[in-house]
């Protein structure tokens, strides 16, 4: 069994880190990949940052070039899993669930200890979608950036068990979650300073996305998971498609969409398909480069020189991922 474990910012030290605590609980037999996405923030601590992480976590998943068998979304309050489960058909863990709902079964009620306030009403507004909420009794913020956590681990640590004692003392948990993938391996010592049970979200998801693929069990394709519908969608993402190389027929997961470029899929005549207006060549849309220039007034990152407009797409019929990626 392998499972992907995805960061959802690009600090590849804090990927090395989540990848290690999951590795710690997972099973004899199953590989434990750790991806980083090859652009975004290098911490998410906002809806901008999010969104952003969301569309580069689907990009590293869908351009890993191995079969798989599960995935584990190792941002806490993180948009992006849905997107996942459409373009997937392997389990999608978020730890973000995965955390609240393994605590459910150790508690009446459990609190949340993340890190910047700002986060909060993003996990509340998760664990409101996902139903999670009516056992919350509180998300509470420690006051450290993401990077802080690495930066400075035993401030992280004394400051995360005040909150989470607050949490038990004040808001009455019975449980603790630790809200960030980067608290990966905290939980000893924060449950010996509070005397209650600590869950790890990147762990909890492990066990979760295990237990999954050994039941058979993956995510529902009638309706709200769907795979997306097969139409045009230039510039995946924010660069030129390039020729993807197809996929390993004994992959355990498959993407469930076509490229773009690709030929029609068997379910749709290729009449029927109507022709882009995009010009050949055009490198970018003029949307998706008003993005990349949007971001890089934002975050100072630059988008750089577009890119040749000769490049080859992919005109592999296969879906292996939802739209071809640079080289």
């Amino acid at each position: 069994m392998r499972i992907l474990v995805a960061n959802v910012n690009t600090t590849s030290s804090m990927t090395d880190a989540i990848a290690a605590s999951a590795r710690s609980v997972a099973s004899l037999g199953t590989e434990i990949v750790g991806i980083t996405p090859r652009f975004g923030p290098d911490s998410c601590e906002g809806n901008f940052e999010s969104y952003l992480a969301a569309l580069a976590v689907m990009d590293a998943v869908t351009s890993y070039p191995e079969p798989f068998d599960a995935v584990v979304q190792a941002g806490y309050g993180e948009h992006g899993r849905e997107g996942l489960q459409e373009l997937l058909d392997v389990p999608v863990v978020d730890i973000t669930e995965a955390a609240a709902s393994t605590a459910m079964y150790l508690g009446h009620r459990y609190s949340v200890v993340t890190t910047l306030d700002r986060a909060v009403p993003l996990i509340e507004d998760r664990l409101r979608l996902a139903g999670l909420d009516a056992r919350c009794a509180s998300v509470r913020a420690s006051g450290l950036g993401v990077l802080e956590l690495e930066a400075d681990p035993e401030r992280a640590v004394a400051t995360i068990v005040a909150e989470a004692r607050r949490a038990v003392e004040v808001d009455r948990a019975e449980v603790i979650c630790l809200g960030c993938g980067g608290m990966a391996e905290l939980e000893e010592r924060v449950a010996a300073a509070t005397g209650v049970p600590v869950v790890d979200g990147v762990r909890a998801a492990v066990a979760v996305a295990e237990g999954l693929v050994r039941l058979g069990l993956s995510t529902s394709k009638v309706r709200t998971y769907a795979p997306p519908r097969p139409k045009a969608v230039v510039g995946w993402p924010f660069a030129v498609p390039q020729s993807v190389p197809a996929p390993a027929r004994n992959s355990s997961s498959r993407m469930l969409m076509t490229t773009a470029s690709a030929q029609p899929c068997p379910s749709r005549k290729a009449s029927r398909r109507r022709p882009s207006s995009r010009k050949p060549s055009e490198s970018y849309s003029a949307r998706a480069r008003g993005l990349m220039l949007i971001t890089a007034r934002l975050t100072r990152w630059s988008p750089g020189p577009a890119p040749p407009s000769k490049a080859k797409r992919s005109t592999s019929p296969i879906a292996s991922r939802p739209y071809p990626r640079p080289r």
